[in-house]
Protein backbone atom coordinates (compact mmCIF):
# COMPACT_ATOMS: atom_id res chain seq x y z
CA UNK A 1 0.00 0.00 0.00
CA UNK A 2 1.26 3.51 -0.95
CA UNK A 3 2.15 4.97 2.22
CA UNK A 4 0.36 8.22 1.48
CA UNK A 5 -2.69 6.09 1.11
CA UNK A 6 -2.21 5.13 5.07
CA UNK A 7 -2.73 8.76 6.14
CA UNK A 8 -6.63 10.43 6.65
CA UNK A 9 -8.11 11.92 3.31
CA UNK A 10 -7.77 15.27 4.10
CA UNK A 11 -3.83 14.74 5.13
CA UNK A 12 -3.18 14.05 2.10
CA UNK A 13 -4.54 16.63 0.01
CA UNK A 14 -3.71 20.10 2.21
CA UNK A 15 -1.58 22.03 -0.02
CA UNK A 16 -2.17 26.01 0.57
CA UNK A 17 -0.02 27.33 2.74
CA UNK A 18 -2.23 29.08 5.24
CA UNK A 19 -0.88 31.71 7.95
CA UNK A 20 -0.60 31.43 11.38
CA UNK A 21 -1.35 33.99 14.13
CA UNK A 22 1.26 35.75 16.08
CA UNK A 23 3.08 33.38 18.23
CA UNK A 24 5.51 36.07 19.96
CA UNK A 25 8.62 33.86 18.94
CA UNK A 26 11.39 34.93 16.91
CA UNK A 27 13.63 32.48 14.22
CA UNK A 28 14.94 29.47 15.77
CA UNK A 29 18.61 29.86 17.51
CA UNK A 30 20.15 27.24 18.33
CA UNK A 31 23.87 27.77 19.48
CA UNK A 32 23.84 24.97 22.13
CA UNK A 33 23.53 21.56 20.86
CA UNK A 34 21.55 20.65 23.45
CA UNK A 35 20.58 23.35 25.70
CA UNK A 36 17.48 21.46 27.71
CA UNK A 37 18.26 20.51 31.54
CA UNK A 38 18.62 17.16 32.44
CA UNK A 39 17.86 15.36 35.08
CA UNK A 40 18.86 12.03 36.68
CA UNK A 41 15.77 10.19 38.19
CA UNK A 42 18.19 8.24 39.79
CA UNK A 43 19.78 11.03 41.82
CA UNK A 44 16.64 13.09 42.48
CA UNK A 45 15.20 11.76 45.71
CA UNK A 46 19.11 12.05 47.31
CA UNK A 47 20.99 14.73 45.56
CA UNK A 48 20.24 18.23 46.87
CA UNK A 49 22.50 19.38 43.83
CA UNK A 50 20.07 17.22 41.32
CA UNK A 51 16.95 18.52 43.26
CA UNK A 52 18.07 21.91 42.36
CA UNK A 53 18.39 21.45 38.94
CA UNK A 54 14.80 20.49 38.76
CA UNK A 55 13.54 23.48 40.65
CA UNK A 56 15.67 25.87 38.46
CA UNK A 57 14.27 23.54 35.26
CA UNK A 58 10.53 24.35 36.29
CA UNK A 59 10.66 27.82 36.95
CA UNK A 60 12.84 28.96 34.16
CA UNK A 61 11.88 26.03 31.35
CA UNK A 62 8.68 24.22 32.45
CA UNK A 63 10.76 21.25 30.29
CA UNK A 64 13.74 19.02 31.32
CA UNK A 65 15.08 16.12 29.45
CA UNK A 66 15.23 12.77 31.72
CA UNK A 67 18.28 10.35 31.63
CA UNK A 68 18.29 7.46 33.66
CA UNK A 69 14.46 6.97 34.28
CA UNK A 70 14.14 3.15 34.51
CA UNK A 71 12.24 2.37 31.10
CA UNK A 72 13.85 -0.43 29.37
CA UNK A 73 15.27 0.78 26.40
CA UNK A 74 14.13 -2.28 24.47
CA UNK A 75 10.39 -1.33 25.66
CA UNK A 76 11.21 2.00 24.02
CA UNK A 77 12.19 0.73 20.49
CA UNK A 78 9.66 -1.54 20.82
CA UNK A 79 6.88 0.82 21.13
CA UNK A 80 7.95 2.60 18.39
CA UNK A 81 8.46 -0.14 15.65
CA UNK A 82 4.60 -1.20 16.79
CA UNK A 83 3.72 2.22 16.13
CA UNK A 84 5.04 2.72 12.89
CA UNK A 85 3.64 -0.76 11.90
CA UNK A 86 -0.37 0.45 13.00
CA UNK A 87 0.46 3.79 11.77
CA UNK A 88 0.95 2.12 8.17
CA UNK A 89 -1.86 0.71 7.84
CA UNK A 90 -5.07 1.52 5.96
CA UNK A 91 -7.09 4.59 7.11
CA UNK A 92 -9.95 2.54 7.09
CA UNK A 93 -8.55 -0.28 8.75
CA UNK A 94 -7.74 2.47 11.72
CA UNK A 95 -10.90 4.78 11.89
CA UNK A 96 -13.03 0.88 11.67
CA UNK A 97 -10.66 -0.22 14.50
CA UNK A 98 -12.07 2.05 16.81
CA UNK A 99 -15.36 2.34 16.24
CA UNK A 100 -18.52 2.00 19.05
CA UNK A 101 -17.74 1.76 22.87
CA UNK A 102 -14.26 1.24 22.59
CA UNK A 103 -11.79 3.28 25.06
CA UNK A 104 -9.33 3.36 22.38
CA UNK A 105 -10.10 6.22 19.44
CA UNK A 106 -8.15 7.54 16.34
CA UNK A 107 -8.00 11.14 15.56
CA UNK A 108 -6.66 13.30 12.54
CA UNK A 109 -6.65 16.80 11.96
CA UNK A 110 -6.20 18.11 15.40
CA UNK A 111 -5.11 17.76 18.89
CA UNK A 112 -7.97 18.67 20.70
CA UNK A 113 -10.28 15.57 21.81
CA UNK A 114 -12.98 15.76 24.53
CA UNK A 115 -13.30 13.72 27.32
CA UNK A 116 -14.24 10.49 25.68
CA UNK A 117 -11.35 10.79 23.04
CA UNK A 118 -13.51 12.13 19.86
CA UNK A 119 -11.56 14.72 18.26
CA UNK A 120 -13.46 18.73 18.88
CA UNK A 121 -14.27 19.89 15.14
CA UNK A 122 -11.88 22.21 13.62
CA UNK A 123 -11.95 24.50 10.80
CA UNK A 124 -10.48 23.48 7.74
CA UNK A 125 -7.90 26.47 7.70
CA UNK A 126 -6.95 25.18 11.33
CA UNK A 127 -6.13 21.74 10.27
CA UNK A 128 -3.29 20.21 11.80
CA UNK A 129 -0.80 17.83 10.40
CA UNK A 130 -0.94 14.98 12.97
CA UNK A 131 -3.21 11.41 13.25
CA UNK A 132 -3.14 9.50 16.60
CA UNK A 133 -4.35 7.15 19.26
CA UNK A 134 -5.84 8.05 22.19
CA UNK A 135 -5.85 5.33 25.02
CA UNK A 136 -6.95 6.00 28.28
CA UNK A 137 -4.61 3.54 30.35
CA UNK A 138 -7.06 2.04 33.32
CA UNK A 139 -9.35 0.75 30.50
CA UNK A 140 -6.72 -0.84 28.68
CA UNK A 141 -6.24 -3.89 29.95
CA UNK A 142 -10.00 -4.51 28.95
CA UNK A 143 -9.55 -3.52 25.32
CA UNK A 144 -9.70 -6.09 23.19
CA UNK A 145 -9.02 -4.82 19.68
CA UNK A 146 -9.51 -6.55 16.49
CA UNK A 147 -6.96 -5.41 14.60
CA UNK A 148 -3.32 -7.99 15.06
CA UNK A 149 -0.90 -4.59 15.45
CA UNK A 150 -3.35 -3.04 17.66
CA UNK A 151 -3.26 -5.95 20.49
CA UNK A 152 0.48 -5.92 20.47
CA UNK A 153 0.92 -2.42 20.63
CA UNK A 154 -2.11 -2.21 23.80
CA UNK A 155 -0.10 -4.69 25.64
CA UNK A 156 3.40 -2.88 25.23
CA UNK A 157 1.41 0.67 26.39
CA UNK A 158 0.32 -0.82 29.40
CA UNK A 159 3.31 -2.27 30.40
CA UNK A 160 5.18 1.08 29.44
CA UNK A 161 2.57 3.02 30.95
CA UNK A 162 3.24 1.35 34.50
CA UNK A 163 6.72 3.00 34.36
CA UNK A 164 5.50 6.07 33.37
CA UNK A 165 2.80 6.34 36.37
CA UNK A 166 5.97 5.68 38.67
CA UNK A 167 8.23 8.31 37.08
CA UNK A 168 4.88 10.98 37.10
CA UNK A 169 4.54 10.57 41.08
CA UNK A 170 8.24 10.52 41.52
CA UNK A 171 8.79 13.86 39.86
CA UNK A 172 5.32 15.50 41.15
CA UNK A 173 6.55 14.50 44.92
CA UNK A 174 9.89 16.31 44.14
CA UNK A 175 8.33 19.24 43.03
CA UNK A 176 6.17 19.26 45.99
CA UNK A 177 9.15 18.97 48.25
CA UNK A 178 10.64 22.19 46.25
CA UNK A 179 7.68 23.95 46.67
CA UNK A 180 7.29 23.40 50.42
CA UNK A 181 3.26 22.57 49.63
CA UNK A 182 1.34 20.69 52.50
CA UNK A 183 0.38 18.06 49.63
CA UNK A 184 -0.64 15.11 51.89
CA UNK A 185 -2.20 12.58 48.85
CA UNK A 186 -0.03 13.46 45.72
CA UNK A 187 -1.91 10.43 44.10
CA UNK A 188 -4.88 12.37 43.65
CA UNK A 189 -2.97 15.14 41.77
CA UNK A 190 -1.14 12.32 39.78
CA UNK A 191 -3.72 10.07 39.44
CA UNK A 192 -3.49 6.52 37.67
CA UNK A 193 -7.25 6.56 36.99
CA UNK A 194 -6.18 9.90 34.47
CA UNK A 195 -3.00 8.68 32.63
CA UNK A 196 -3.80 8.79 28.84
CA UNK A 197 -0.93 7.65 25.99
CA UNK A 198 -1.60 9.39 22.98
CA UNK A 199 0.41 8.63 20.20
CA UNK A 200 0.95 10.76 17.60
CA UNK A 201 2.15 10.65 13.55
CA UNK A 202 3.50 13.44 11.95
CA UNK A 203 3.96 13.67 8.04
CA UNK A 204 6.93 14.62 6.52
CA UNK A 205 5.95 17.39 4.52
CA UNK A 206 8.64 18.67 1.73
CA UNK A 207 7.45 22.30 2.15
CA UNK A 208 7.61 22.31 5.90
CA UNK A 209 6.11 26.10 6.14
CA UNK A 210 2.74 24.73 4.71
CA UNK A 211 1.25 23.96 8.16
CA UNK A 212 2.34 22.79 11.59
CA UNK A 213 1.99 19.29 12.69
CA UNK A 214 0.65 20.64 15.94
CA UNK A 215 -0.20 23.89 17.02
CA UNK A 216 0.97 26.33 19.42
CA UNK A 217 -0.50 25.57 23.09
CA UNK A 218 0.32 24.40 26.77
CA UNK A 219 -1.12 21.31 27.74
CA UNK A 220 -3.25 20.94 30.33
CA UNK A 221 -1.78 18.35 32.16
CA UNK A 222 0.02 18.30 35.81
CA UNK A 223 2.73 16.68 33.62
CA UNK A 224 3.40 15.68 30.21
CA UNK A 225 6.33 12.63 29.32
CA UNK A 226 7.21 12.12 25.84
CA UNK A 227 9.33 9.36 23.68
CA UNK A 228 10.71 10.30 20.29
CA UNK A 229 13.46 7.88 19.77
CA UNK A 230 13.27 7.21 15.78
CA UNK A 231 15.51 10.36 15.75
CA UNK A 232 13.06 12.75 13.63
CA UNK A 233 13.55 16.30 15.00
CA UNK A 234 9.99 18.75 15.18
CA UNK A 235 8.87 19.44 18.88
CA UNK A 236 9.68 23.18 19.88
CA UNK A 237 9.56 25.16 22.85
CA UNK A 238 9.17 28.67 23.54
CA UNK A 239 12.35 30.17 25.29
CA UNK A 240 12.83 33.38 25.98
CA UNK A 241 10.79 34.84 22.78
CA UNK A 242 13.00 31.88 20.73
CA UNK A 243 11.45 28.62 19.97
CA UNK A 244 14.49 26.12 20.41
CA UNK A 245 14.49 22.35 18.97
CA UNK A 246 14.01 19.69 21.29
CA UNK A 247 16.58 17.45 19.60
CA UNK A 248 15.58 13.18 19.76
CA UNK A 249 18.32 12.12 22.60
CA UNK A 250 17.96 8.09 22.34
CA UNK A 251 16.70 6.45 26.06
CA UNK A 252 16.11 10.11 27.37
CA UNK A 253 12.45 11.34 27.92
CA UNK A 254 11.07 14.48 27.73
CA UNK A 255 8.95 16.08 30.52
CA UNK A 256 7.39 19.11 30.35
CA UNK A 257 4.59 21.17 32.78
CA UNK A 258 0.84 21.76 32.20
CA UNK A 259 -1.45 24.11 33.46
CA UNK A 260 -2.04 21.94 36.07
CA UNK A 261 1.46 22.51 37.78
CA UNK A 262 1.64 25.97 36.83
CA UNK A 263 -1.65 26.40 39.17
CA UNK A 264 -0.45 23.95 41.75
CA UNK A 265 2.57 26.05 41.89
CA UNK A 266 0.62 29.54 42.33
CA UNK A 267 2.90 30.25 38.93
CA UNK A 268 6.49 29.62 40.37
CA UNK A 269 6.76 26.82 37.97
CA UNK A 270 5.86 27.74 34.44
CA UNK A 271 3.39 25.55 31.85
CA UNK A 272 5.66 25.46 28.63
CA UNK A 273 4.57 26.76 25.44
CA UNK A 274 5.35 24.40 22.49
CA UNK A 275 4.56 23.26 19.28
CA UNK A 276 5.51 20.53 16.30
CA UNK A 277 7.07 21.66 13.17
CA UNK A 278 7.39 18.98 10.31
CA UNK A 279 10.18 17.77 9.14
CA UNK A 280 11.08 17.87 5.85
CA UNK A 281 12.72 14.54 5.17
CA UNK A 282 10.68 11.43 7.80
CA UNK A 283 7.58 11.63 8.85
CA UNK A 284 7.86 11.16 13.11
CA UNK A 285 6.44 9.33 15.29
CA UNK A 286 6.23 10.24 18.95
CA UNK A 287 4.40 9.00 22.11
CA UNK A 288 2.87 11.01 25.28
CA UNK A 289 1.71 10.77 28.09
CA UNK A 290 -0.42 13.05 30.24
CA UNK A 291 -1.20 12.98 34.03
CA UNK A 292 -3.88 14.84 35.70
CA UNK A 293 -5.57 15.67 38.94
CA UNK A 294 -9.02 13.77 40.04
CA UNK A 295 -11.06 15.38 37.67
CA UNK A 296 -13.56 16.64 41.21
CA UNK A 297 -10.23 17.64 43.06
CA UNK A 298 -10.17 20.99 43.73
CA UNK A 299 -7.27 23.42 42.85
CA UNK A 300 -6.18 25.82 45.45
CA UNK A 301 -4.35 28.63 44.56
CA UNK A 302 -3.49 32.39 45.29
CA UNK A 303 -3.65 33.25 41.98
CA UNK A 304 -6.82 31.70 40.47
CA UNK A 305 -9.99 31.22 41.52
CA UNK A 306 -10.28 27.61 43.14
CA UNK A 307 -11.00 25.26 40.05
CA UNK A 308 -11.48 21.39 39.06
CA UNK A 309 -9.71 20.01 36.60
CA UNK A 310 -13.31 18.85 35.05
CA UNK A 311 -14.18 22.41 35.39
CA UNK A 312 -11.16 23.30 33.76
CA UNK A 313 -11.47 20.59 30.97
CA UNK A 314 -14.83 22.48 30.23
CA UNK A 315 -13.74 25.64 29.87
CA UNK A 316 -11.34 24.56 27.23
CA UNK A 317 -13.37 22.48 25.18
CA UNK A 318 -16.44 25.53 25.33
CA UNK A 319 -13.38 27.53 23.65
CA UNK A 320 -12.34 25.68 21.44
CA UNK A 321 -15.75 25.64 20.05
CA UNK A 322 -16.77 29.33 20.32
CA UNK A 323 -13.69 31.23 19.87
CA UNK A 324 -11.38 28.96 18.22
CA UNK A 325 -8.12 28.31 20.48
CA UNK A 326 -7.80 27.20 24.11
CA UNK A 327 -7.53 30.48 26.78
CA UNK A 328 -6.42 27.63 29.31
CA UNK A 329 -5.77 29.29 33.09
CA UNK A 330 -6.57 33.02 31.83
CA UNK A 331 -9.98 31.88 32.47
CA UNK A 332 -9.62 31.55 35.90
CA UNK A 333 -7.77 34.45 37.39
CA UNK A 334 -9.43 36.45 39.99
CA UNK A 335 -9.93 39.22 37.28
CA UNK A 336 -11.70 38.17 34.31
CA UNK A 337 -10.10 37.06 31.52
CA UNK A 338 -11.21 39.66 28.75
CA UNK A 339 -13.61 37.01 26.67
CA UNK A 340 -15.32 35.72 30.11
Amino acid sequence: MNNLESYPPILRHLSHPRQHPADGGDPIQESDPDPLPVIDLERLSHDMNMQKVLEEACKHWGLFRLVNHGVPSTLLTQLQDQAKQLFSLSFESKQASCNGDNPVTYFWGTPALTSSGAPLTTAPQNINWVEGFNMPLPQLSQFQPQLPQLHSFRDSVVEYGEHLSRIGRKLFEAMVKNLDLNIEASSSYVAESTGIMRIYRYPKCSNSNLGLGMEVHTDSSVLSILSQENEVSGLELLKDHQWLTVKPVSNTLIVNLGDMMQAISDDIYKSVTHRVKLNNERERISLCYFVFPNEDLQIESSKYRPFTYKEFRAKVQQDIKTVGHKVGLPRFQHTPHPLN
